[in-house]
């Protein structure tokens, strides 16, 4: 499995929830088995610069590349690029992430 998780920052907080509607465009894309838009609720002390988290879970690399194909996710790029500031991303692949001390 893979795991698409992207930051976003949003440096006018009065478009927060515009960005927010706008990444809600992903969530209607079918090849994810999880897809959620997430609200940095910003309780760590040492950062909370990020604003807005998409987390998504995939069967695959392929699965993942049909995401990134849809029309939504060009649709939701469209929308959220003007507004946003930072966008960072990582995809893993969950089989060899580490899971306790080596």
């Amino acid at each position: 499995m893979i795991r698409h998780i992207v930051f976003f920052t949003v440096p006018d907080r009065a478009k927060l929830e515009e960005v927010r509607s706008g990444l809600s465009i992903l969530t209607a894309i079918p090849h994810a088995r999880l897809l959620e838009i997430g609200t940095n609720v910003k309780t760590d002390q040492f950062g909370t610069d990020i604003d807005l988290v998409v987390y998504g879970e995939f069967d695959n690399e392929a699965a993942l590349a049909a995401y990134k194909a849809h029309p939504n996710y060009q649709r939701s790029i469209e929308r959220v690029r003007p507004l946003r500031e930072m966008r960072i991303a990582a995809d893993y692949e969950t089989s060899a992430a580490v899971r306790e001390p080596f």
